[in-house]
């Protein structure tokens, strides 16, 4: 009989997570001895900050991440198909969710896997509920683009798209062009598009502020090189 994997958020900031943890998933931990993770060294970091375990050494860590393939899987989650749990570690958030946790779950589904997802925390939804935006209707796209022309082409895309749909577009940057994308939004976007900058979501240096692009154009803003999600929406 095939076993359990368990869906495990981590903390989308450093030091937040004892306050984001559900105590379901702290009490479910020390039963698990068998992890997949995008990054062994960061999941060891963080289910030791826990101080759950006697020693972490006693785990079993094996990498899942974008490189992964389908051949792959089998071996990955042999502990859950001889009828173990196991546990999926997203690096930031909510696995399976901007994650490539997501082949992981989809071969346990396959293989009769029971997959239970544990409540944590995520910045795409944290930010598109502080936003102000529609929750009713969303897309998330992931990154955008990095060469200028086909970033342009793609914001004026997705904003034709909100227009035509009510609908909320979410999309992310590595911190350190934070800056530089932001700047390509206030020049593009027209002016009443909504824009909503969530920096930093739970964690010491949160910044979320949610305004008009004419707004946004009126004074400068420096944004720290944190992880970032950006929204807009086009009425």
């Amino acid at each position: 009989m095939a076993g359990t994997l368990y869906l495990l958020p981590s903390p989308v900031a450093d030091g937040t997570a004892l306050d984001v943890i559900a105590p379901r998933m702290l009490a479910l931990l020390p039963q698990l001895r068998f992890f997949l993770a995008e990054d062994v060294r960061t999941a060891r970091r963080f289910l030791s900050s826990l101080k759950i375990y006697p020693s972490i050494e006693a785990l079993q860590f094996d990498v899942l991440d974008k490189d992964t393939t389908e051949s792959q899987l089998p071996a990955l989650l042999q502990p859950a198909l001889r009828g173990e749990a196991m546990g999926l570690l997203s690096e930031a958030g909510c696995p399976g969710v901007a994650d490539p946790g997501a082949r992981a779950v989809a071969f346990a589904h396959r293989k009769g896997i029971k997959v239970v997802p544990l409540v944590g925390p995520s910045a795409i939804l944290l930010a598109l509920m502080s936003s102000g935006m529609n929750g009713q209707q969303f897309s998330f796209h992931g990154y955008l683009p990095m060469e200028q022309r086909e970033l342009i082409q793609q914001l004026q895309a997705l904003e034709a798209e909100s227009r035509a749909r009510g609908q909320t577009q979410i999309f992310i940057e590595t911190p350190y062009r934070n800056q530089s994308l932001f700047g390509q939004l206030i020049k593009t976007l027209h002016p009443d598009t909504q824009l909503c900058v969530a920096i930093d979501v739970t964690g010491e240096h949160e910044q979320i502020k949610s305004k008009p692009v004419a707004e946004w154009r009126r004074t400068e803003h420096t944004w720290p090189k944190l992880p970032a999600v950006f929204l807009i929406q086009r009425n």
